[in-house]
C-alpha cells in the first residue's frame, strides 16, 4: 500500500519559540549618570533626598577618585550646616533604639521638624557589609517625607560609628534637617566617638535585666546627658520605675559635668508612646541651657578641632602603611618579632626610623 506520508514519532520535539535573554539588553546601556559637584550641592540645598543619599555614598567611599569631589561638596555645604540638634542614641542590643527613634522621629515630623537618622548597622568582619535593617524596622518613619534614614556599616570602627558619619551630619543639615539622630551599634565598645560628634548623648537602658547598676560602664554613664529606661509597659512598668530611682541615686555620685547640666532619668515606652515627649522636652531644655551659658558653641568648636586632628592622624597612618618600602620592611620585622629575634618596641623603632629617614623628616 503506497503511503508516502512520513512516519511521525511520539518522541519528536517541536521547535517551539526562542527564549528571551535572561537580562534585558537595554539595561546594560543604562548607567547611573554621574553628577557634578555643583549639581550635588544644589540638590542637597534643595533637600533632594536622592541626591543627598548619593552624596553620602560618595563621602563614605574609600576610592581615591571620590575623595576630592566629596570634600568639595562638604566645603560648599558647610556654610549651610550647623543649624540642628544632634542627638547620639546608644544602648545595648535589644534595648529598643530603633523603635524609640521611630516613635520620637514620627512625632517630631508631625510637629513640622525634618528628621535625619544616621543608623550605624553592625557590619560583617569579613565583607564589611551591613545588615541595613533599620529601614525595615522604621517603616513608618521611612515613609515620612520629612524624614531621611541612612543605615551605614560600622566596618569595625571603635564605638560602632561609621568613619564618615560626621561629614554625613553636615550634608543632612545643609539639606534642611533640623534634628539629627545618630544611632550606634551599642555592643559595649567605647562610645567616645559618637559623643564627640553630637550635642546631646542619650543612653537607653532596660529594667529587669539583672543587677541594674552592676553592668553599667561608669564611662558611658558619665557621658550621658539623659538616661531613659525603655519598654516601661505592662508588668515591666514597676521594674522600670524602680530602676529609674536606682539610676538617679547613682548619678548623684558622679562629678558635675563640664556643661553644668545635671543628667536625669526618664522612663518611656515606644509601644505605648509613653514618655517620649518628656524626653524631647529634656533635650530642648538642655539645648536652651547650654546655649545660654555658652557651652553649646564651645563644645561644637572643640569637636571641630578634635576631628581635624583625627583626620590628620588618619592621613599620616594611611600614608605610612600604604608606603611600598615600609610594607616590605614591616614584613621582615614581623618575622623577627614572631621568632623572638627582636622585641616589638625595637622593631617599631626600626620601621619608624626608616620611614623618617626616607621622607627626610626629623624626629
Amino acid at each position: 500500500m503506497g503511503d508516502n506520508k512520513p512516519n511521525k514519532s511520539a518522541l519528536s520535539v517541536s521547535k517551539g519559540i526562542s527564549q528571551p535573554p535572561p537580562l534585558n539588553p537595554k539595561l546594560r546601556k543604562i548607567k547611573k549618570q554621574s553628577l557634578s559637584t555643583d549639581e550635588y550641592v544644589k540638590g542637597i540645598l534643595k533637600g533632594n533626598r536622592t541626591i543627598l543619599s548619593r552624596a553620602i555614598t560618595l563621602v563614605e567611599s574609600n576610592l581615591t577618585e571620590h575623595a576630592a569631589q566629596a570634600q568639595e561638596i562638604i566645603r560648599n555645604c558647610l556654610p549651610s550646616s550647623g543649624r540642628s540638634i544632634r542627638v547620639g542614641i546608644t544602648g545595648v542590643p535589644g534595648v529598643g533604639k530603633s523603635s524609640f527613634i521611630e516613635v520620637l522621629g514620627t512625632w517630631l515630623t508631625g510637629k513640622g521638624h525634618k528628621v535625619a537618622v544616621l543608623a550605624i548597622d553592625p557590619s560583617s568582619d569579613r565583607s564589611k557589609g551591613s545588615i541595613l535593617g533599620d529601614k525595615t524596622r522604621m517603616e513608618s518613619l521611612a515613609a515620612e517625607d520629612k524624614a531621611f534614614i541612612r543605615p551605614s556599616p560600622s566596618a569595625g570602627t571603635l564605638g560602632g560609628v561609621a568613619r564618615k558619619t560626621r561629614e554625613s551630619i553636615f550634608l543632612c543639615e545643609a539639606a534642611g534637617f533640623d534634628v539629627i539622630f545618630v544611632e550606634t551599634v551599642g555592643v559595649g565598645q567605647s562610645e567616645t566617638v559618637v559623643h564627640s560628634m553630637v550635642d546631646f548623648f542619650l543612653l537607653l537602658m532596660l529594667a529587669g535585666a539583672g543587677d541594674e547598676l552592676q553592668g553599667i560602664k561608669r564611662g558611658i554613664m558619665e557621658m550621658a546627658d539623659l538616661i531613659a529606661i525603655t519598654k516601661a509597659d505592662g508588668d515591666n512598668l514597676e521594674k522600670s520605675q524602680r530602676a529609674a530611682a536606682e539610676y538617679r541615686s547613682a548619678l548623684h555620685l558622679f562629678p558635675a559635668s563640664d556643661s553644668g547640666w545635671t543628667p536625669g532619668v526618664e522612663v518611656c515606652s515606644a509601644q505605648r508612646k509613653f514618655g517620649i515627649e518628656n524626653i524631647w522636652s529634656k533635650i530642648l531644655e538642655y539645648h536652651e541651657f547650654t546655649s545660654m551659658n555658652g557651652y553649646f558653641t564651645e563644645r561644637r568648636e572643640q569637636q571641630s578641632l578634635f576631628w581635624m586632628e583625627e583626620t590628620i592622624i588618619d592621613s599620616i597612618k594611611a600614608n605610612f602603611f600604604n608606603d611600598g618600602e615600609v610594607k616590605a620592611m614591616l614584613d621582615k620585622v614581623r618575622n623577627d618579632v614572631i621568632n623572638r629575634q627582636t622585641s616589638s618596641f625595637t622593631a617599631a623603632q626600626e620601621v619608624l626610623d626608616f620611614y623618617f629617614r626616607k621622607n627626610n623628616l626629623n624626629r
